[in-house]
């Protein structure tokens, strides 16, 4: 994918597929959106990845012609990243897992929205017939962004997450098949 430049809300930024030289930011930009929001998997520092683990990622994500990884580039840093994850399984060969990353002082400005659509455009022309993904259930704004890019709602886990104010909460799984596939259905 060639890099993309977008203007909108006072805001220009630069969509474009994840690159070694990106690796010692991307590491940091986790931890610290991590630790932004109750939306993620993980707390800030969990499941750690630093710069080599990142550049193995990027490596094998560029090698690969079922996984994409994008970063979201604006004010000369790193402010976001999304990647899509198919399998090499026949039976699964169809689909892919998709997850979204925005820095918290960008949300709103459209970022993860072109993400989205960038991350669809790749899965549509590289064969892959569904994206699925899961969404904390509180995280509504995500959910509404989702279903705008054809994502239905296919299951509800019940209190799948525990968070530190020891409270439960829902994770809402969520797929969307492409356009000729679901006109199969």
């Amino acid at each position: 994918m060639e890099p993309k430049t977008f203007a909108g809300k006072g805001l220009r930024y630069t969509i474009r597929c994840a690159e070694l030289r990106d690796a010692a930011e991307l590491s940091a930009l986790r931890v610290r959106i991590d630790g932004e929001t109750e939306h993620m998997d993980r707390e800030a520092g969990e499941g750690f990845m630093d710069e080599k683990d990142f550049e193995m990622l990027i490596t094998a994500d560029s090698e690969s012609g079922v996984r994409l990884f994008l970063v979201a580039e604006a004010d000369g840093n790193l402010v976001g990243y999304a990647r899509c994850e198919g399998s090499v399984l026949r039976r699964f060969a169809h689909r892919a897992e998709f997850g979204i990353c925005v820095a918290k002082a960008y949300w709103g400005c459209g970022i993860g929205g072109e993400l989205l659509r960038h991350a669809l455009d790749w899965a549509d022309g590289s064969g892959i017939e569904k994206v699925n993904l899961s969404v904390l259930a509180a995280n509504e704004s995500a959910i509404r962004l989702y279903a705008k890019h054809g994502f239905e709602k296919e299951g509800v886990l019940k209190n799948d997450r525990k968070h530190a104010d020891g409270r439960y909460y829902d994770t809402v799984l969520m797929g969307r098949f492409h356009a000729k596939t679901a006109s199969l259905s």
